[in-house]
């Protein structure tokens, strides 16, 4: 039995078929079906407003799907989203995991390093001596600090930088540094790509290759996925008339289920905006299956990521 259990990979597989999720003006996305093996990199591509960031939040628990069904590490969604949710960790996704500007690199360190042993952390772990505790929460901060390729010394101040004077690629790191503390087995990041230079976005990606190498599977979320990842593609065009995905009038509202993240930091949620073409977006899921999605709308991926506080 020990042995058996040693031998299962770390990374979650993750399986979708005909994965939606619906909103008050129409699918944020629909018809999505997928499977990526344990320690995997999934990229999720298309534009923004296509509903990439909704399919990232629904795979991880966050959103409750109204279509279709999903897997990740065996739990099946939306039944087990808890239980999806205490396996999963997010990157930086605004509006429901993001970083404080004013924290400092190593205030957000520890803070996550205190909130994992709080709310993930086993009796026994409760009850060690205080110096046993520290010390596995710096070792805890070191190894995702490696892991996400943050060097502290480089930074202006140290690990004494403010959040608001990292670069992009710095900020990304950290907000990866923050997820891997609770050892997922399935990481998500949100606007991979955005405002990075070439070089930058090479590193990003680089970066998030080593980790899917090392085990964990890895969704990107992203406006450009590399050809090595397993893609999954938004596109924007007309939907044809009467198809499934056209919005509805009587279309439920997406229930959302925010993430430990969310509740345990407090943070406010960012402003963002959404722009509403007359066109409707078709989705179209580019895998190795090469399958596809029916119809979806800017309308309704914004209305779901509204539940979420993001909107």
């Amino acid at each position: 039995m020990g042995t058996e259990t040693e031998e299962q990979p770390h990374g979650a597989a993750v399986v979708a078929d005909g994965f939606g999720l619906k909103g008050p003006r129409g699918w944020a996305f629909r018809q999505v079906s997928f499977r990526a093996e344990p320690g995997a990199l999934v990229a999720i591509e298309g534009p923004s407003g296509s509903g990439r960031t909704c399919l990232l939040l629904a795979l991880t628990g966050r959103m409750k799907a109204k279509e279709g069904h999903a897997e990740v590490g065996g739990l099946p969604l939306p039944r087990r989203m808890a239980a999806v949710r205490r396996i999963s960790a997010l990157g930086q996704v605004p509006g429901v995991s993001e970083l404080d500007p004013a924290f400092t690199v190593a205030e957000h360190l520890r803070e996550r390093a205190l909130l994992q042993r709080r709310y993930d952390g086993s009796v026994r772990a409760l009850l060690r001596r205080p110096a046993e505790r520290a010390a596995t929460a710096r070792a805890r901060i070191e190894e995702a600090v490696a892991a996400a390729g943050l060097d502290l010394a480089a930074l202006p101040k140290g690990e004494r930088t403010s959040v608001r004077d990292l670069e992009r690629l710095e900020a990304l790191r950290l907000s990866i540094a923050l997820a891997l503390i609770a050892r997922p087995r399935l990481l998500a990041v949100d606007d991979t790509d955005l405002k990075l230079s070439d070089a930058d976005r090479a590193e990003a990606w680089a970066l998030l290759r080593s980790l899917a190498a090392a085990g964990t599977t890895v969704l990107a979320v992203c406006s450009e996925a590399p050809e090595d990842a397993l893609r999954i593609t938004t596109l924007t065009g007309e939907a044809a008339p009467g198809a499934p995905g056209a919005p509805a009038s009587d279309a439920e509202t997406a229930a959302a289920e925010p993430g430990a993240e969310e509740r345990a930091e407090g943070r406010a949620p960012a402003d963002a905006t959404t722009g509403v073409p007359d066109a409707d977006q078709a989705a179209v899921g580019e895998t190795a299956a090469d399958d596809t999605t029916d119809a979806t709308t800017e309308e309704g991926a914004a209305d779901a990521l509204a539940e979420t506080g993001r909107a």
